[in-house]
């Protein structure tokens, strides 16, 4: 494939900013401060005149090479068997087609693997060790995604008696005991009175944020309007092994849509994907609202039921305008590359998060 050799130097401007800017064509915007990604996706879309869907691969793959804060790419997020797997996705808002991985196990290259299935089959998501089968077929090779850094983080939980952990109603206690478990009987739950139960919707303990549970989201737009977004993490740390949370879900992780806009998230997947707020917020910009009012009512419904979430979203319009949300957090940075700046530079912009 075509790569882009040459990455000019970025200038990186940081601000807050409440509510939706209007951009210009083309754009890049990705959660968090990103910035070398965000540059690689922009200059590959403009120096390199990649395709908006080849460009969002370029910068996905850039922090999944770096393992962007240790939550993208391989080297981190052990499960409970210490090991990393990861979830990317591609979605073609002209096409409406769909490309994704989850559970990828032993390939580092999970953006690049995603469009395979999206330009290689019919299908939309691949899992677990027979998307890996596919991988190898497409050309990629196997190879560990363990580091030092992850088999340490591993060997810490465990010595902390695997604290914390995503179990709940089984014996022995999951709070003193890293199992095996055994489903505790619906009679005790029954038993269980409000006082002493877990609060089901309060997940602070989990400690979700930039560092923990996180994923590179990007939204790409060329001057033609063709509007994409795609995700790429390695998922919760400490995860039941086998679970994939939003990123790769339609919906949850990204959307896009041509006709409107596209919006993508990160944060506690495994809340987010039950909302499906990157969809909820392309259809409030269909339904009239600016992206901050669009990602505020998506981002508000999830905090409806889980007063402790943690999470954010941005969510651009087809014509490049742009704004963010979150909840749990003090604030959330964002990065944008667009056409109303010099090719190279990329702003950080931050957007004060909701309280419940």
């Amino acid at each position: 494939m075509q790569r882009l050799c040459v990455i000019l130097l970025s200038v990186v401007i940081v601000s807050t900013f409440l509510g939706s800017a209007s951009g210009g064509l083309p754009l890049v915007a990705t959660t968090w401060g990103f910035t070398n990604a965000t540059l690689r996706a922009y200059q590959s879309l403009t120096v390199g005149a990649f395709d908006p869907i080849e460009a969002l691969v370029e910068g996905c793959s850039v922090c999944e090479r770096e393992q962007c804060d240790g939550t993208v790419g391989f080297g981190g997020s052990p499960d409970e068997n210490g090991e990393t797997t990861l979830d990317a996705m591609l979605m073609d808002g002209k096409t409406m087609d769909i490309g994704a991985v989850a559970a990828l196990r032993d390939v580092k290259h999970a953006a690049e693997v995603a469009k395979h299935v999206l330009r290689n089959t019919k299908h939309t998501l691949l899992v677990g060790s027979q998307a890996t089968e596919f991988a190898v077929m497409m050309g990629f090779k196997k190879e560990s995604l363990q580091t030092e850094a992850s088999k340490s983080m591993w060997s810490a939980w465990q010595n902390n008696h695997c604290q914390p952990n995503f179990w709940k109603n089984v014996i022995p206690s999951p709070s003193m005991s890293c199992g095996p478990y055994e489903p505790v009987s619906a009679n005790a739950i029954h038993r269980t009175t409000p006082s002493s139960a877990e609060n089901l919707s309060d997940r602070s303990a989990y400690d979700f944020g930039q560092y923990n549970h996180d994923t590179i989201s990007m939204i790409v737009i060329n001057e033609d309007k063709h509007v994409v977004a795609g995700t790429s993490t390695n998922g919760a740390r400490h995860k039941i092994p086998g679970r994939v949370g939003d990123s790769p879900i339609p919906g949850a992780g990204a959307y896009a849509d041509a006709e409107v806009g596209a919006a993508v998230a990160t944060g506690d997947g495994d809340v987010m994907m039950r909302f499906l707020p990157s969809l909820l917020a392309v259809e409030a910009m269909r339904s009239g609202l600016s992206p901050a009012e669009a990602g505020q009512q998506a981002i508000g419904r999830i905090a409806k039921y889980y007063p402790s979430f943690v999470g954010g979203i941005v969510v651009v319009t087809k014509d490049g305008q742009y704004g963010a949300a979150c909840h749990g957090m003090e604030e959330f940075p964002y990065s944008v590359a667009d056409g109303t700046v010099a090719d190279g530079d990329v702003r950080v912009l931050t957007v004060k998060c909701q309280t419940t």
